[in-house]
């Protein structure tokens, strides 16, 4: 009895071993990957006492060409395949695309400019974005097609572009999504942590959670929970030709498809909810400050087309 015992339980570790599943990316050379973004954020704000409601949407889609495989990563030329945004305010409901043709549209023009300008991405099989080039150009052209203003504004728009669209924005706003796999092999139920640097007007850290939920034929199911926490209270940050500083913490949960043969995100549903306060330092415009209580409350779709 004690042999038939032992062999079950060697048994039943074997196949414990074998059903341990590697998640990292296995891109191909040649081929272009796709992601789309749709993202709604309800921006809530309370100014002088009175509650201001704004709705963002921000719908995008990216191409990722692999041009070359190394040991350990992938090079990769990206580029924008177009880029929306609507904003409702309480004064009305602003648009601007890509794909919109209109010569007073100045911010849609920026948009369509900056589709199709390639920058180079070198993206680790984990996921994680260690270097970026040229996504300067993605800016250069837009820049020219700006009417004459006075080089305050001018400074200030291209400041507020970069912040948004430059390369720690990208950096941060990608690794969220894509920075999701574990540096080991994992079995049904494992956890693993991910760290992540937020970067868009202001710096966050987010620290992730991430659970094997399940394997099918075609996909790894995993889900993820984070927690999300402005890196420098203090920090005052440019924003609007004013000195502002954030303190906001706030969650978010991750549901991710990942197909099995590639790595690549088939599906991925996010749901963010940050809260918090935004300090509007003393200054000429505003010589006696401002406190901002605000709440904001994302959902997000990833997918691969």
């Amino acid at each position: 009895m004690k042999i038939i015992s032992t062999l079950a339980v060697l048994l039943t570790f074997t196949f414990c071993q074998a059903q341990k599943s590697e998640l990292i990316l296995r891109l191909e050379k040649d081929v272009e990957y796709i992601q789309s973004t749709n993202s709604e954020s309800t921006i809530i704000q309370e100014i002088n006492g009175q509650k201001m409601n704004i709705v963002m949407t921000i719908n995008g889609t990216m191409s990722y060409l692999v041009k070359a495989i190394n040991d350990d990563s992938f090079d990769m030329d990206v580029a924008y395949k177009s880029l929306s945004m609507s904003m409702q305010l309480p004064q009305g409901k602003m648009e601007f695309s890509s794909e919109k043709k209109d010569e007073g549209d100045i911010f849609s023009l920026i948009l369509s400019e900056m589709k199709n300008k390639e920058f180079q991405v070198k993206m680790t099989k984990y996921g994680k974005i260690t270097e970026i080039r040229n996504i300067e150009k993605l800016f250069e052209s837009a820049f020219s097609i700006l009417p004459e203003i006075p080089e305050a504004q001018l400074s200030q728009i291209k400041t507020q572009l970069l912040k948004a669209y430059g390369k720690e924005a990208y950096k941060g706003n990608i690794e969220m999504i894509t920075a999701i796999y574990p540096n080991k092999k994992v079995a049904k139920g494992d956890e693993w942590v991910i760290n992540t640097k937020l970067e868009s007007g202001m710096s966050a850290n987010m620290t992730t959670t991430y659970k094997f939920l399940d394997s099918t034929k075609e996909h790894y199911l995993i889900v993820g929970e984070s927690k999300i926490e402005t890196a420098d209270k203090d920090a005052y940050i440019e924003s609007n030709g004013m000195p502002m500083k954030f303190d906001l913490t706030g969650f978010m949960t991750s549901n991710i498809k990942i197909d099995k043969t590639s790595g690549w995100i088939v599906v991925a549903k996010i749901d963010q909810d940050i809260q918090g306060d935004t300090y509007i330092k003393e200054n000429p415009q505003m010589p006696n400050g401002m406190k901002i209580p605000m709440i904001m409350k994302s959902k997000m779709v990833f997918t691969n087309n």
